[in-house]
């Protein structure tokens, strides 16, 4: 039997998490959101395993984006775990730091259809699984 991938959503609006949540079940991932970075890494810590990690910049209490990427980039069994990030903000500035960090994509949320990204998501997973 086939395992259904596990994306982990981490996003601070509830109604982009509902929406993003809604077309990853319909395109047959199952999910988990996370508002904090705390949350997240407590879902790192907690699932059997996490296949992908979809990441925007700005998130509840004082942590953001950039600080969870450096959290999961410093841990071995978390620092191959793919991760987009899909934010508001397109700083070349904050594109680099990331890319910098070792994410996998970056998305500016306006440019990008949610079909999109998703696709993206189903590509890289299905040539990660043939690898």
């Amino acid at each position: 039997m086939k395992k259904i991938p596990v994306i982990l959503l981490v996003e601070d609006e509830r109604p982009l998490i509902n929406a993003i949540k809604a077309k990853l079940e319909l395109n047959g991932f199952d999910s988990v959101s996370a508002r904090t970075v705390n949350q997240a890494v407590d879902y790192l810590e907690s699932l059997e395993s996490v296949d992908l990690v979809w990441l925007d910049h700005y998130l509840l209490g004082k942590e953001n984006g950039l600080d969870f990427v450096t959290k999961m980039k410093n841990e071995d069994k978390w620092k191959k775990i793919p991760i987009f990030v899909v934010s508001n903000t397109a700083t070349a500035e904050k594109k680099y730091s990331y890319l910098t960090l070792g994410i996998d994509k970056y998305y500016v949320k306006s440019d990008h259809r949610l079909n999109e990204i998703i696709n993206d998501i189903k590509e890289l997973l299905e040539n990660k699984s043939l690898s």
